[in-house]
């Protein structure tokens, strides 16, 4: 539909020093995920503070790790989960979309996490994967599980600032990242195993309508982790591609940044100078890719006073 876009070549910001591996250690996670292979680290949930450090999540091993904008890495926490997104409140705790335990919060001044939604009514969750604020201080985030073609079951959830639930979509194959525009009023969400972004308008009462394909991808495993720019474009990194796609906000393609070192491209945040550096999760290391646009201002969806009380 469209010609390719201008390609580049993302570089390596930082990898996992090998006093972090993990070896010989049994995972569930890794022998279904990644069909056994070998997973000295595996990183998502890219994230900045207030300072600049760049926190990131280790699936299998429930480990979060800081890292220092001149690239030093140290492990903050370790604890019996399994993170997948994480996102800071503008109180500086960072919240946690864990595939085993729900939906969690980590105080990186104490160093101590705790459950914050652990299930819908008395039903557990599928397996969450990422999550987003928006402006009010509601949280939206998508149950996984391994839900795809075969059980097209998957969920994007909204927990409001008042603490109720809603389930906004319950028919999804493999809801993974997402972000919201501006406006708060549309979510931007990835949906893997459908390769494509859906758009997901949002309406009063906890209503979606219209809900469509924004963009449709093709090859790899399918989109996986989502960035949002100040002109309101994209990017999606592709997972299984070893690639992160810069989509307009028509959703035109406007670049490729190729991944120098494999193809498990699956999470991305803007940072930086200027916040015009993308940071690319992949396998055990992080990657940096100079932008033609800015990313969104840090806390732009976190109010002070979001989730007060629970």
């Amino acid at each position: 539909m469209y010609a390719p876009p201008p390609a580049v070549e993302a570089r390596e910001f930082v990898a996992i020093p090998s006093e972090f591996h993990v070896k010989g250690r049994p995972s569930v996670w890794v022998d279904v995920q990644l069909h056994g292979a070998e997973a000295p680290a595996f990183l998502e949930g890219p994230s900045f503070d207030r300072e600049g450090n760049l926190w990131v999540v280790d699936i299998p091993w429930g480990r979060v790790f800081k890292i220092t904008p001149d690239a030093r890495v140290s492990c903050e926490l370790e604890y019996d989960g399994e993170p997948n997104g994480l996102k800071f409140h503008r109180d500086g705790r960072a919240f946690i979309a864990d595939c085993k335990n729900g939906l969690m919060v980590f105080d990186p001044k104490s160093g101590r996490i705790e459950p914050f939604l652990e299930r819908s009514l008395v039903q557990r969750f599928k397996g969450l994967n990422d999550l987003v604020f928006a402006s009010n201080g509601d949280i939206y985030f998508t149950d996984q599980g391994q839900t795809g073609h075969q059980d097209p079951t998957g969920r994007l959830y909204r927990l409001g600032h008042d603490g109720r639930l809603d389930c906004l979509l319950n028919n999804v194959p493999s809801p993974n990242g997402l972000v919201l525009n501006e406006a708060s009023h549309v979510v931007m969400l990835a949906v893997t195993r459908a390769n494509a972004i859906w758009r997901v308008p949002l309406v009063r009462d906890a209503l979606v309508t219209k809900v469509g394909t924004y963009v449709q991808m093709s090859g790899g495993g399918g989109p996986d982790g989502v960035a949002l720019a100040s002109d309101g474009s994209i990017a999606v990194c592709h997972v299984g591609l070893g690639a992160v796609w810069l989509f307009g906000p028509t959703g035109e393609p406007l670049l490729r940044i190729n991944s120098p070192n494999g193809r498990m491209t699956t999470n991305c945040a803007f940072g930086g100078v200027d916040n015009r550096q993308l940071f690319i999760t992949q396998g055990s290391s992080v990657l940096v890719a100079d932008m033609p646009v800015a990313g969104m201002p840090m806390y732009s969806h976190a109010p002070a006073d979001a989730t007060a009380g629970h």
